[in-house]
């Protein structure tokens, strides 16, 4: 079986995970987790990261450091995979859900400045759902595929609002946006090093920004809110910390990040072309501004009378092959569907047309021209 995304380990992982083990730091206190947040932080164009034990919680964090609370709405695109939704509900909030851009899948600012314009208003320094009567404290832009969203668009309207900006960038480690670092787009940005991500601690996330006090918060959040070592605590804090152990394996990835990057570049490039003249599809979204991080790759099926996403991925996996639909939205998940939502056309339209393709960093180019083999095969077989 050709799987879809997995960790590319090598022997330098292997050997970290020794020195932890031979040094016996494996839990959350360790040399590697100094290094892993020193390197994530230079990676994003900031000096300050905070690591932790999953991508979720980075953003639960992220969004509790700046104040988001119960009551309170995040605007969020539906067009997401749900853990972003549930970040918010951990903070006992509810995302606001909007549209995505057509050309790009991320938050469209357009969307997000209309509802903003024509369904709020202030009631001293909040800013009012007027429909809901609750605050909205926050914009979380998804970085959806590794690509940025439009910070520049985005940013100007939190500013115009007063609002904070939590970047969820789960799958952006290594994009750039106008020729520069992720890191400093938003108040906060958060990102996730899960098995399928271009790089793995085996787990983990973490948080960064370019407020050294707003960071340091964070990590203080993170490390159950503990001030001494003789256990006095000054707020309610989380167990939300990265192990040395992940820590490691995520050092040893970080040395191989560019060439991780190129090849999920040569990944999406190569499908691209191949199916640039099989009418009814078309390729993934290119930035508009900047590196995307190519996190995953595949197909949109635009005809109806193509094969639909289903009867490919169970076609592709007859002959040894993962491939999945994508996202379904947060607004048909069961525990977000009384979420308040502005229209959806992008999103409706798109998702269900949208499969995954076989794109591991370690994805031999014959392994892709099987893929690619077998998929043509199948989107231009007749059907009856």
């Amino acid at each position: 079986m050709i799987p879809l995304a997995i960790p590319d380990i090598g022997t330098l992982e292997g050997e970290y995970l020794q020195a932890c083990v031979k040094e016996n730091f494996v839990s959350t206190v360790g040399r590697f987790v100094t290094r892993f947040e020193d390197e994530i932080a230079a990676l994003s164009g900031t000096q300050n990261a905070a690591a932790t034990g999953s991508g979720t919680q980075a953003l639960h964090l992220a969004l509790h450091a700046l104040g988001v609370s119960h009551g309170d709405l995040v605007i969020l695109p539906s067009f997401t995979f749900i853990a972003s939704a549930n970040a918010i509900s951990h903070c006992g909030a509810a995302p606001w859900l909007m549209d995505v851009d057509e050309k790009t899948w991320t938050l469209d600012p357009g969307a997000v400045a209309e509802a903003l314009a024509n369904e709020t208003e202030r009631s001293g320094e909040d800013l009012l759902h007027k429909p809901t009567g609750r605050r909205i404290a926050a914009i979380m832009p998804v970085y959806t595929l590794g690509t940025v969203a439009n910070m520049d668009a985005l940013g100007e309207i939190a500013r115009e609002y007063g609002l904070h900006l939590v970047a969820d960038a789960a799958a952006a480690v290594g994009a750039t946006y106008g020729g520069r670092p992720i890191g400093g787009l938003a108040d906060l940005t958060a990102y996730s090093f899960n098995g399928n991500k271009t790089i793995t601690c085996g787990g983990g996330g973490a948080v960064v920004g370019p407020d050294a006090t707003l960071v340091q918060r964070v990590k203080h959040l993170s490390s159950t809110a503990r001030v001494t070592r003789d256990y006095d605590h000054d707020e309610v804090g989380f167990n939300y910390r990265m192990t040395n152990i992940e820590a490691a394996v995520g050092c040893a990835q970080l040395q191989r990040l560019r060439s991780f990057l190129d090849a999920k570049r040569r990944i999406r490039e190569r499908y691209d072309t191949a199916f640039a003249d099989v009418a009814g599809v078309r390729s993934f979204p290119q930035p508009a501004a900047g590196e995307s991080a190519y996190w995953f790759s595949g197909l949109v099926v635009e005809s109806d009378l193509l094969p639909g996403v289903a009867e490919l991925c169970a076609g592709l996996y007859e002959h040894g092959i993962e491939a999945r639909p994508f996202w379904k939205p947060t607004h048909l998940q069961l525990p977000y569907r009384e979420a308040p939502r502005e229209v959806l056309a992008v999103t409706d339209t798109l998702w269900s047309r949208i499969i995954t393709l076989p794109c591991s960093s370690a994805l031999s180019e014959n392994e892709q021209d099987h893929v690619i083999e077998v998929l043509k095969r199948l989107l231009t077989a007749v059907h009856t």
